[in-house]
């Protein structure tokens, strides 16, 4: 383990802070699928709802939680991200301080 999946790490830790920036500020391209599929679903219902002239609060908040629950998700994936990242640089270190020790530079 090196500099590489150190380095490799954090690009994938900046493009998952970047989804999460995104899904905060309500776009869409970080979703999955299924996420996208349910936010369709929530918009075409209360899209149904404006046209019978009914609250669109239903659909509204199926929406907010859509997001929300996105944004969980990103926010997981970016705690692992920086839990493994740390693994690495303490297996590192771990052996750095073994060469070390053992006289190797």
């Amino acid at each position: 383990m090196g500099n590489s999946d150190i380095r490799r790490l954090d690009r994938e830790i900046q493009r998952t802070m970047k989804k999460l920036e995104a899904v905060r500020r309500g776009e869409w391209w970080p979703l999955t699928s299924r996420e996208r599929l349910s936010m369709t679903r929530a918009m075409a219902s209360g899209a149904r709802s404006v046209h019978k002239g009914r609250s669109t609060t239903g659909a509204e908040d199926r929406m907010d939680s859509i997001g929300s629950a996105a944004e969980m998700r990103l926010n997981a994936e970016l705690t692992a991200l920086h839990g493994e990242r740390q693994r690495l640089i303490t297996e590192a270190a771990r052996d750095k301080a073994a060469k070390k020790s053992r006289g190797w530079f």
